[in-house]
């Protein structure tokens, strides 16, 4: 299979050489000394920019969805976030993508960041990403965080990398370790989330890398076919980094043995089901094709084979960034649970299962960021979907995480240069 694609990926080469520079510009913060760039529309996932306005007010905001009214305070002071931990005490724990780490006590954003994160590659999407606390957190003070670590010799080329640390509560990390640093180097956008397992002593790790670039000795879209790549994958590893030995590919020659599922395109929404167990993932299509999937050890879920969506261009395949068949399905390749045509870039990913809004347990919440909303999930009690309810479009803010918080609220992060928490509160009924 792998050895197909690279013949597909050949006939699309020259179209990736003219399109990487215009698709790239849509996808990307301009770096520091850039010349001008022409105006262009911003794509699925697009980072902010510098000069936009702080469009979000101060003030809390009443909100009326099909089965709640609900306000939404907004907690200020940080700048393009994309992941918060809960502490046990209710505080949070946000990551910065520019490679701060934030603590919020009271409602309130420190602005002294948490000191010890490694330098991170802040470009093309990229930087410090994800962050969870150790299932024993109470016990080892061990966080973990995904952050893109620079290639020795190289100004652009990173991969995604997880680390270990202590933290006691003060101003600094300690005993701050890479356990895993995977082969996925690109030069484009990419994004690394992780989740616990029930356990408690295992994680999974989402890779992916969706943009094709014709750079030798980086990563491809193609490469989420390629069983020897961790790029494009779902990788199961120990609390150390080291790998279970009951990963499906352990011991099977040409596969690397952290991979638990194969054909992802670029996840930025995952979590462990609280009450089956099962991994559930969502992942940023082409032009459409936004999926969400429920990830089962050793299966194959299409990218780029088969999609839903089609290049950023227009067209149905190729170009450098759209799949290689117009096939919505193959055999061997896993279907999507649910997808999205038009995109909304979704980022962040919560099943509810907290009492506060009665009204919304058991239903699914994603983020949209070229959508610039909240999406709500309802499943019939069979556990498919069958209704789809769009929020927060009128505060024009990308969302990049959701959570759940020990409170029973529900906590949102803004992709935005004025970037904020928003947490959700439940109103009292007329």
């Amino acid at each position: 299979m792998f050895q197909q694609l690279k013949a597909w990926a050949a006939s699309v080469a020259i179209l990736v050489l003219a399109g990487f520079a215009a698709g790239s510009r849509a996808q990307q913060t301009p770096q520091a000394g850039a010349g001008a760039q022409p105006a262009a529309v911003a794509q699925p996932g697009a980072a902010p920019q510098s000069t936009d306005p702080d469009r979000l007010s101060d003030s809390p905001t009443e909100f009326t969805s099909t089965a709640h009214r609900f306000r939404v305070t907004p907690i200020k002071g940080l700048s393009r976030p994309f992941s918060i931990a809960f502490l046990p005490d209710g505080n949070m724990l946000v990551t910065e993508r520019a490679g701060r780490l934030r603590i919020v006590r009271n409602g309130v954003v420190d602005p002294r960041p948490i000191a010890g994160v490694p330098e991170v590659l802040d470009q093309r999407l990229k930087g410090l990403q994800d962050i969870a606390l150790h299932p024993r957190f109470t016990e080892n003070r061990l966080i973990y965080f995904t952050y893109y670590k620079l290639k020795p010799g190289e100004k652009d080329v990173a991969t995604a990398t997880l680390a270990r640390a202590r933290w006691d509560g003060g101003a600094a990390l300690s005993d701050v370790k890479d356990i895993f640093v995977s082969d996925a180097w690109c030069a484009t956008p990419s994004a690394a989330r992780i989740a616990f397992d029930r356990d408690g002593r295992t994680l999974f790790m989402a890779i992916g890398v969706p943009i094709r670039l014709n750079r030798a000795n980086t990563a491809q879209p193609e490469d989420s076919q390629n069983p020897a790549n961790h790029a494009g994958k779902v990788l199961r590893l120990n609390d150390d980094g080291t790998v279970p030995p009951d990963n499906p590919f352990v011991g099977r020659a040409g596969y690397r043995p952290e991979i638990f599922a194969l054909g992802i395109r670029n996840s930025l929404g995952l979590f462990v089901h609280p009450q089956t167990g099962d991994l559930w993932e969502h992942e940023n299509g082409p032009m459409g094709g936004d999926e969400i999937n429920i990830i089962k050890a050793g299966k194959n879920y299409g990218w780029p084979v088969v999609s839903y969506g089609r290049a950023y261009s227009g067209d149905p395949t190729g170009d450098n960034s759209g799949p290689l068949t117009t096939e919505h399905n193959q055999p061997g390749m896993e279907a999507p649970f649910l997808f999205w045509v038009p995109s909304i870039a979704p980022s962040g990913f919560l099943y509810y299962t907290g009492e506060r809004f009665e009204g919304w347990k058991g239903n699914l919440f994603v983020g949209g960021m070229r959508g610039t909303m909240l999406q709500r999930i309802v499943l019939n009690p069979k556990g498919f979907p069958i209704t789809r309810e769009t929020m927060l479009t009128e505060l024009k803010q990308r969302i990049r995480d959701v959570r759940q918080g020990p409170d029973g609220l529900i906590y949102l992060l803004t992709d935005e240069n004025h970037g904020a928490i928003l947490k959700l509160e439940p109103l009292l009924k007329n």
